[in-house]
């Protein structure tokens, strides 16, 4: 389950912030679905951790409107409406496509080796059905691609609205050749970058952000924003 996803982030982090990013995965990616009631005790015994780090990471992501407390019952995973998804990746085209794609031409060769792994990385969980993995690795790509862009104030904002983000279907996408398409086109983003144009670069990623709206749920979107 979703706990097991804890060894996958920094080990520098700590046990809360892993804590953390591990349950947010499991919302962002439908594993914990909305409107699922969650308490301590249980996520403590999930996590084989004391209750304190699971409680400061619980009340994290009620700040952050991922959960809401029930009086006397625990925690409740909120819910992201269709209009709201289409705005956070609305915002998200407009700020990463054209800085993406303005970095065509700007990795040398010999960084490039590097990219490949990562992006191979991403195809290695979606193969595997790993989810909190694929999310990670995702993540891990795509800021540190706008992180070039030398704007820590951007990457900052894009990680935020990544955490906004719902994708209750895509627990139901581990089978499906969907989510190794969304992995692989990380190489095609490379590719581009390395011998593509501008113009080109900016539709793929408008289009793989999109993706997201495909795996909201079913017959919620189309794959189009």
């Amino acid at each position: 389950m979703y706990a097991s996803s804890i060894r996958k982030f920094k080990k520098s982090a700590s046990l809360r912030e892993r804590i953390r990013e591990s349950l947010s995965d499991a919302i962002i990616s439908g594993e914990l679905a909305p409107g699922t009631m969650v308490t301590v005790p249980v996520l403590a015994a999930e996590f084989d951790v004391s209750a304190t780090p699971v409680r400061e990471a619980i009340l994290d992501l009620e700040q952050r409107g991922f959960v809401y407390s029930v009086a006397n019952k625990g925690f409740r995973v909120t819910e992201v409406g269709e209009q709201d998804l289409r705005e956070i990746l609305e915002l998200r085209q407009l700020l990463e496509a054209p800085i993406v794609a303005g970095l065509v031409g700007q990795i040398s060769a010999e960084q490039m080796p590097k990219w490949r792994k990562s992006a191979d990385s991403i195809i290695e969980y979606a193969e595997a059905g790993d989810l909190a993995g694929f999310l990670e690795a995702d993540r891990r790509f795509h800021l540190d691609l706008l992180a070039l862009h030398g704007n820590g104030r951007l990457v900052a904002l894009v990680k935020e609205l990544r955490v906004q983000t719902r994708m209750v279907g895509l627990a139901q996408k581990t089978e499906s050749p969907e989510l190794s398409k969304s992995a692989e086109e990380h190489h095609g983003i490379l590719d581009l970058i390395e011998h593509g144009d501008r113009a080109e670069l900016e539709s793929l990623m408008e289009s793989h952000i999109a993706h997201i709206l495909s795996w909201w749920g079913p017959g919620e979107a189309d794959a189009t924003a």
